[in-house]
């Protein structure tokens, strides 16, 4: 084995490639043709602008309550690297996901693989190794080019379309809408879960004969006083218990959730009673994450202006007697000035705080970047430990602490916070 440790490998991998990101499908599927991991029964793989990783950690905790052996795949992380592949609810452990580093290592020859695609492999070989019934992927970036889309999908979802990575995937939503419709299948049920759809994912699943499902058109949900239904062309589940996950859009996120379930069967039985339970037992980290308390916190990795905007439905849901202050860490690839002006009514005070890595703003220029967008002056920090001292120090009794941003954000303020994951 090259490395004796899992720090080891991942300082390894991350410098291994020319590009942090290398969107293609050749370098991964010639892998893992070599590797050749058995296929769990079945396949749910999940993209989306937003909403992706609530989807599947529902999908996740259903399944689990259904009885089945699940296997998920998500990223980025937020504290380990290990959060990013789960079995059975629980990470994966070091010395699997080294043995699946090893085994990738011994099969790739001469093929130089990112760090995204060593992760989507030994997520597959994990899966393998623990015999999991299901596997959930989450898709990382986009969709037809990402390295998760090397793996046939017997149903597919895309969650929602905007603007974000466009550098990558195109400069419209139709143009992004057509990347992330690259995961449908031929006869196979491909599910969107937002109900504006772009025209790209209509075309796309009619021009491959993939049978597209839309929710507010083949699925639904009704909200009722004390929880809410699901109701399809195909079938109707009542009285189910509001996600555990809070947030403006968890409605939305569950029914595309069932409607996955739906599109599975048979080879997927789900009753009502595991339906309701994994709603009620579903955690996700970073998705409007409240930690109450004097001041009360709010962790939410909201990183583009659609996310930032259903942040703020849920601030506005969620009065408090004080200020509401952020502090906020955006990449510089990200729309500041979109995002800014999204919250900037549910914002009282504003800290931006530096992120680590290459794509990171220093904090005076995301401070101006703010600035402009919310009409008001911003405070500046370091780092997020050091947004989060300053804040924490300038509150009083009543007032709230968002923190928001990036991924890298949330999960540098679950480490000084001490929380889990």
């Amino acid at each position: 084995m090259r490395f004796s440790t899992l720090q080891g490998w991942l300082d390894w991998q991350q410098g291994l490639h020319p590009s942090a990101i290398d969107l293609g499908l050749d370098r991964v599927r010639t892998v893992l043709a070599a590797l050749a991991p058995a296929r769990p029964r079945q396949v749910l793989t999940v993209g989306g602008t937003n909403g992706k990783g609530s989807v599947c950690a529902m999908l996740d905790a259903i399944l689990r309550a259904a009885g089945y052996d699940v296997g998920c795949f998500t990223s980025p992380h937020l504290r380990r690297y290990n959060e990013r592949i789960r079995i059975g609810g629980g990470e994966v452990e070091d010395g699997a996901l080294m043995e699946a580093f090893d085994r990738i290592d011994r099969a790739r020859g001469e093929t130089s693989l990112t760090f995204f695609e060593w992760n989507a492999l030994a997520a597959l070989l994990a899966f393998e190794r623990a015999g999991v019934d299901v596997a959930v992927l989450e898709v990382g970036l986009g969709g037809r080019l990402d390295a998760v889309n090397a793996v046939d999908a017997d149903v597919a979802a895309v969650v929602s379309v905007g603007l974000d990575h466009m550098d990558w995937l195109g400069p419209t939503v139709e143009h992004i809408g057509r990347e992330k419709a690259g995961i449908f299948r031929p006869g196979r049920v491909a599910v969107y879960g937002s109900r504006r759809t772009p025209d790209s994912i209509g075309e796309t699943a009619t021009r491959i004969g993939a049978r597209l499902r839309r929710l507010g058109a083949d699925f639904d949900f009704v909200e009722r006083p004390d929880g809410w239904d699901y109701v399809s062309t195909r079938a109707r589940r009542s009285d189910l218990p509001l996600p555990a996950i809070p947030g403006a859009a968890q409605l939305g996120n569950a029914a595309t959730a069932l409607a996955v379930l739906e599109a599975a069967e048979p080879a997927l039985l789900v009753p009502d009673d595991a339906v309701r339970t994994g709603l009620q037992r579903v955690r996700l980290a970073g998705r409007f994450q409240v930690v109450e308390g004097q001041p009360e916190w709010v962790l939410d990795v909201a990183h583009n202006p659609d996310a930032a905007r259903v942040l703020r439905e849920g601030l506005l849901a969620r009065p408090v007697a004080g200020l509401t202050r952020a502090v906020c860490g955006v990449l510089g690839d990200k729309d500041v000035a979109g995002i800014g002006a999204a919250l900037a009514g549910a914002v009282d005070d504003w800290c931006a705080v530096r992120l680590d890595g290459p794509r990171a703003l220093p904090e005076a220029e995301l401070a101006g970047r703010l600035e402009a967008a919310v009409g008001r002056s911003v405070v500046q920090a370091p780092s997020v430990a050091a947004g989060c001292a300053t804040t924490l120090a300038r509150s009083g009794p009543g007032d709230r602490i968002l923190v928001f941003g990036s991924f890298l954000t949330v999960g540098a303020a679950l480490e000084w916070l001490d929380l889990p994951t």
